[in-house]
């Protein structure tokens, strides 16, 4: 399968990348928007695509042309304000879906946020009224993808961390809020392109005691 990760020089993404090139199943190419990040990872024998996502839907999907599959994994990071967070994680996120689309291919794996799903519920964690626009950046991206007619899954890991993965994991449809190496995202989302049952699904992932494959496999 040849996956094509938007947000490739993000820390989730850096480590996508990093798998999906030691697989023997998958080919990566990896798009960032910056020439020196498409130098360091030409530097490392990956393909690259050098697209802004502030850019057109045509320049994204001139990048997707010739892939099987779209992770979707950036951000416009923590030190950037409402407008840069509505940019790339709503409206860079929705451009990649129409670009997908446009350039027919249908898979689409979009890392959220966990429990972005009860937004607009009482029940939701705390952190989303923290973070009121990156919440609302992350639950308008889900809908509408949850509406297109992409072959979509939804990957909505706890807190991040930069710890060595465990390999081991909770899935579940609503996790209370648990922290998750970045390693282990990267590894369940190759692990959900790899498994058909995730088509069409939303999941909260966070640390837990069952082996990664396992998890995704019995969800």
């Amino acid at each position: 399968m040849k996956v094509l990760v938007v947000g490739a020089n993000g820390q989730i993404g850096q480590h996508l990348v990093s798998k999906l090139q030691k697989s023997e199943n998958h080919d990566v190419v990896a798009m960032v928007r910056k020439k020196e990040q498409a130098d360091s990872f030409n530097q490392q024998g990956i393909e690259t695509a050098l697209v802004d996502l502030e850019g057109s839907i045509n320049d994204i999907a001139s990048a997707v042309q010739g892939s099987d599959a779209v992770v979707f994994t950036a951000g416009s990071g923590g030190a950037t304000g409402a407008d840069k967070t509505m940019l790339i994680d709503l409206d860079g996120a929705i451009k990649s879906m129409k670009a997908t689309q446009q350039a027919n291919v249908k898979r689409f794996v979009l890392v959220s946020a966990i429990g972005i799903q009860n937004y607009h519920e009482e029940n939701h964690l705390d952190w989303i009224d923290r973070s009121s626009y990156y919440s609302a950046a992350k639950y308008y991206a889900d809908v509408w993808l949850e509406n297109s007619d992409l072959d979509y899954t939804i990957v909505r890991p706890g807190g991040l961390t930069n710890e060595q993965g465990t390999g081991e994991v909770s899935v579940s449809e609503e996790l209370d809020f648990e922290k998750i190496p970045r390693e282990d995202v990267a590894s369940a989302i190759i692990l959900s392109l790899e498994n058909d049952g995730t088509i069409g699904k939303a999941f909260d992932i966070t640390s837990g005691d069952t082996a990664i494959e396992k998890a995704i496999q019995s969800f």
